[in-house]
């Protein structure tokens, strides 16, 4: 038994590395096939004859992980201020897992530090509009502020996930909570808090990595193609380290955690082939100076981040039917 347990954890470890490993050759390969911003400035320069310098730059500005602090400030502050929680919030989530804190946990505690957990989230915009990077939330009504724009955004989404897509890793992955809880459609209710925080750092994270693409590069063809293989990469990693991390924690499980970390990955990726782009571009105007700009409202934002979850539990039951598993709302997961 343990020699075969030995050997199914080799296979898994194989499995995954090369499919790692391919991905991100692939990604690889594609970014070394690039034409950086600049290069085709000079080429243009030195054909015309001409000795003055030029600066890497786009429509975005120059190369960077994250926005303009001159031209966006908003978002610069929003991003920052996530950037700089998120290690935060996995170090405390780290230790409680680690120590196995959560073992005298309720289901009140579990609602109550996971609650806790994702306040410095919600709260910002109310408590702290600048996001202590002078942003110009600060001189906007609160409904106005693109980070209570962007935490509405979020919090929908994760609300959605939630609600609705589990009930997809319950019926296609077999997976189930086991903890104490207090359950809504049978989902932990502090998993709703959970994915607030989670969610937060992802859709920063991948607004760095998708942002440097489109700053670096010049736009075309290669660029196109690099930035959809990106967002696919960085889907399926995200939904993988997200099951590898919580692995660890016992009352998370599915009837075949290989899969899990496989096609799970690849099924929990499709969320984020959806959100990761469209939150890069939400509101991307928010800092325009233009009369002509478009405005986005709170009213707006709800309409978006429902019309983004709508797509992704589309595909969910594409995918489902595919694999021609019924789904069972409600059910599942794990006691009621």
């Amino acid at each position: 038994m343990t020699i075969h347990l030995y050997y199914k954890n080799n296979d898994i470890v194989v499995t995954m590395t090369a499919i790692l490993t391919t991905m991100f050759a692939i990604l690889g390969g594609l970014i070394y096939i690039q034409t950086p911003v600049g290069v085709n400035n000079k080429r243009k320069i030195e054909t015309s004859g001409a000795t003055t310098a030029t600066t890497s730059t786009t429509s975005h500005g120059p190369s960077s992980f994250y926005p303009n602090p001159k031209k966006e400030p908003s978002k610069y502050a929003y991003e920052m201020y996530q950037t700089y929680y998120s290690p935060i919030w996995i170090s405390i989530f780290a230790m409680i897992v680690i120590f196995q804190l959560y073992e005298t946990w309720t289901a009140w505690e579990y609602n109550v530090y996971l609650l806790l957990l994702a306040l410095p989230c919600v709260l910002q915009p109310i408590l702290c509009p600048s996001a202590f990077f002078q942003s110009p939330d600060a001189h906007r009504p609160l409904m106005e502020r693109y980070s209570t724009k962007a935490n509405v955004w979020i919090a929908i989404y994760s609300f959605t996930g939630n609600y609705w897509y589990t009930q997809y890793f319950y019926s296609v992955l077999k997976a189930s909570y086991s903890m104490p809880s207090t359950r809504l459609n049978n989902v932990p209710i502090a998993m709703f808090f959970a994915t607030m925080f989670y969610f937060s750092s992802y859709h920063v994270f991948s607004n760095t990595m998708l942002r440097k693409i489109q700053t670096t590069f010049v736009a075309g063809w290669k660029r196109r193609l690099l930035y959809i293989t990106a967002i696919i990469v960085l889907s399926y990693f995200t939904a993988f380290m997200e099951t590898l991390t919580i692995s660890s924690f016992p009352y998370y499980s599915f009837e075949d955690r290989d899969m899990a970390y496989t096609v799970g990955s690849a099924f929990y990726g499709i969320y984020f082939l959806v959100s990761f782009p469209a939150f890069l571009e939400f509101d991307s105007q928010v800092d325009s100076t233009l009369e002509s700009k478009r405005v986005v409202t709170l009213w707006d934002t709800v309409v978006q981040s429902c019309g983004y979850g709508m797509i992704i539990l589309c595909l969910l039951d594409f995918a489902r039917l595919y694999l021609g598993i019924p789904l069972v709302v409600g059910g599942g997961g794990g006691e009621e």
